[in-house]
């Protein structure tokens, strides 16, 4: 199996994240303490700073917040992708995702997207 370089290698905190996406479930993470979501997968919560943090299925649902279309990219994979959607989305559970949005169409702040799979990695799609 070839090496991807377009996803971080998964360790054993984080192989219940790549997992589920592989199954195409989206998680984040809860605090139990003070009750907020946070993505990327920690241990603890960002916000408070307690070890009480769960996995927790998101809904797939987020909105846009910011963009930009990479015209160019010499680091493999992303040069066959060219051009593509570097995005930052607004997930309906509260925390900001780094990600990717496919699909058609024309972009805007605050449009709604959900949630699509590409080879076990999430990435958005705008909504019907």
């Amino acid at each position: 199996m070839t090496a991807r370089h377009d996803v971080p290698e998964a360790d054993a905190f984080t192989r219940t994240y790549w997992d589920a996406a592989a199954e195409g479930r989206l998680l984040i993470r809860r605090c139990g303490a003070c009750g907020r979501a946070h993505h990327y997968p920690r241990e603890f919560c960002p916000h408070c700073w307690s070890e009480d943090v769960e996995w927790e299925r998101a809904s797939g649902r987020a909105a846009l917040y910011t963009w930009s279309v990479v015209h160019r990219n010499d680091l493999p994979p992303f040069g066959e992708r060219t051009p593509y959607v570097a995005a930052v989305v607004d997930l309906a559970e509260g925390p900001r995702m780094m990600t990717e949005v496919v699909g058609e169409g024309e972009l805007r702040a605050g449009m709604e997207l959900e949630v699509a799979f590409r080879e076990g990695t999430p990435v958005f799609r705008p909504r019907d």
